[in-house]
């Protein structure tokens, strides 16, 4: 195999978001820069009663088929974004070889809904009333195996859980499984669906989410001088990895190209990132390096920017050491929340659609970066500019780091 055979293309993209359920959906979402964070019914007083989440859209019905009753909502997500992902790529599961085809989806929690459901109707009714189907509905890696079984994918499947590095961390995985031969298509991405009062009142109790009850809208902030945490969110994205070489062959499109991953792990606490940023930024490093790329040579940033406090400053430091020339940087939570395991696998998507249409979002509400900050934030509008290579950053709980580098194709 060549070097020229190890590039990889993205040829196939697929998400359900709480911006929009389909691409041209998302992405005017994203470029109208409004954040969809609404009060929710389910979390009424609760001391944080409002989420991004997937609305308008009867998971289902978009489904389909006799076995949606045994699947929890992540799994239902990621699958709609499977099957977009791979009919974008102009693929078929009917004509492939499934025994060359891997899946690889991050998931941080699982089914915790099923969890608590189960838990409630065993304390309620007693061990009859538990459903048999409890665990496979509820373990992370039910996704995976779920779509594996609706695309006949018979090759590697694997369910990365890496708290808000797993999306990103799947794609990455999927490039491997694709660079050392294991496959010749990988369906790779991020789902959860965690908006359930027990979850959300967790991540309240940490410190973690915003507590501008009185404006959801207006909570989730990255960058902002007064951001004060992160709304919580669900969604899922998927891409098709291919490598390039087998995409001439079979005439197909290659949206942008994987130029290179990067991944650390801070080993330094269960939630603060790494307090100087060098460990993830060396996961920054690898990427661009694996890319062949000189860090001016990077274009454009697509941030985890969360709206925490200790994880923008310690990123901002990261880009602005890393990236001197300032390119300019966005931050999509800012209008879909904190997808968790989905995020980075959801930047991943908007940052191919970035280098497809020369258009950088703008982050929701940012009305004023920190005085210490030098970066060249994208705000209020989008910004018509064409780049050709671009970094997107995911930084999870544990420490975990990972970057990918694309190319545009």
């Amino acid at each position: 195999m060549t070097q020229a055979d190890l590039s990889v293309a993205v040829t196939g993209m697929g998400m359900v978001t709480p911006a929009g359920a389909d691409e041209e959906t998302f992405w005017a979402g994203l470029c109208a820069g409004r954040s969809t964070a609404r009060r929710q019914d389910e979390l009424a007083g609760l001391p944080v009663d409002f989420a991004c989440a997937v609305e308008g859209l009867d998971l289902d019905e978009a489904v389909g088929g006799r076995s949606v009753w045994r699947m929890a909502r992540f799994v239902k997500l990621a699958l709609i974004a499977a099957r977009q992902a791979v009919a974008d790529a102009g693929l078929s599961p009917a004509e492939w070889d499934g025994g060359r085809v891997g899946v690889v989806l991050g998931v941080g929690v699982g089914g915790v809904s099923v969890l608590i459901d189960g838990a409630r109707k065993l304390d309620a009714r007693g061990p009859d009333a538990v459903s048999p189907l409890l665990v496979p509905m509820m373990i992370p890696n039910a996704a995976a195996g779920e779509v594996a079984i609706a695309l006949g994918a018979r090759g590697p499947s694997m369910a990365p859980a890496t708290a808000c590095a797993s999306g990103a961390g799947a794609i990455a995985l999927g490039r491997d499984l694709l660079a050392t031969g294991q496959c010749d298509v990988v369906v790779a991405g991020g789902a959860e669906a965690v908006l359930t009062p027990l979850v959300v009142t967790a991540f309240a109790r940490m410190g973690a989410l915003s507590r501008r009850t009185a404006d959801p809208a207006g909570a989730s902030r990255p960058f902002a001088a007064d951001r004060d945490g992160f709304v919580i969110g669900e969604g899922a994205a998927v891409v098709v990895l291919e490598r390039t070489a087998d995409v001439r062959a079979r005439g197909g499109r290659s949206r942008a190209l994987l130029a290179g991953t990067g991944s650390t792990t801070d080993a330094y606490h269960p939630t603060a990132p790494g307090p100087n940023g060098t460990v993830a930024q060396a996961a920054v490093a690898a990427a661009v390096h694996q890319a062949g790329w000189r860090p001016d040579e990077v274009g454009h940033v697509n941030a985890h920017g969360t709206s925490t406090p200790l994880n923008d400053a310690m990123e901002a430091g990261l880009i602005s050491r890393f990236f001197p020339h300032r390119p300019p940087v966005t931050a999509p939570k800012g209008v879909v929340g904190h997808t968790l395991a989905a995020a980075g696998a959801i930047e991943a998507v908007a940052t191919v659609l970035t280098l497809e249409r020369g258009v950088i979002p703008p982050i929701a509400n940012l009305d004023a970066l920190p005085f210490d900050y030098d970066l060249d934030c994208v705000t209020k509008e989008p910004r018509v500019q064409q780049v050709e290579t671009a970094v997107s950053h995911s930084f999870g709980f544990g420490g975990h780091n990972v970057a990918l580098a694309f190319r545009r194709a």
